[in-house]
């Protein structure tokens, strides 16, 4: 039974925003994407709460914060690393435009994810600061910006941390929506070991 032009509208557009190109993945692709999600996460959270808790906390906050950002950077290398090594480039099971709209979901969250870990360091740089990793000092490689410039960078950090939290909502949404309604493998082929349904 074909699925009426309306059906097929909303599961392209969540498809798309879901980031999904029917691509299978493998343990590690997957493990680093929950990673990602995670940490990303978190540090949204962290750098929502510290400006309301008292100076000695927000220092251990904003330390983890930076210890955290430094591991989820080290993650992203990790995570295009694999995908971009021999073999674990799986070839989306259609090649139509919404694959091709969905990949390219996929690869802005990658750019929105590198561009704020990228950020994060030369935000803390350009005010005169080391960053921090579980205590380990790292010194700016470079001189301090002007204030004006310091400022402008974490306005750019900030926008484009709430950008991502907005794309990564509609990601989780889309995917949700095609695992309980549209009943597919949208959501199922990242989650470990669970077995897939038939494709709709």
């Amino acid at each position: 039974m074909q699925r009426d032009p309306i059906s097929k509208a909303s599961s392209a557009a969540t498809r798309i925003a879901a980031g999904d190109d029917r691509t299978t993945y493998d343990r590690i692709s997957v493990a680093l994407h929950w990673i990602t999600a995670v940490l990303v996460l978190t540090l949204f959270l962290l750098a929502q709460i510290w400006g309301f808790t008292p100076r000695p906390t927000r220092h251990v906050l904003i330390a983890a914060h930076m210890s955290l950002g430094i591991l989820l950077t080290a993650v992203l290398i990790a995570r295009i690393s694999w995908r971009l090594s021999p073999g674990h480039q799986a070839p989306p099971a259609n090649a139509g435009w919404v694959e091709h709209a969905a990949t390219t979901v996929h690869y802005l969250l990658y750019v929105l994810l590198v561009s704020q870990a990228l950020l994060g360091f030369v935000l803390r740089w350009s005010g005169k600061e080391s960053m921090s990793f579980f205590g380990l000092q790292i010194p700016p490689p470079f001189p301090p910006f002007s204030k004006a410039a310091h400022h402008n960078v974490g306005e750019a950090h900030d926008l484009v941390g709430w950008t991502i939290i907005v794309f990564a909502a509609c990601h989780a949404a889309a995917a949700l929506f095609h695992h309980f309604f549209l009943r597919d493998n949208v959501l199922i082929r990242m989650l470990p070991g669970l077995k897939h349904r038939g494709d709709t």
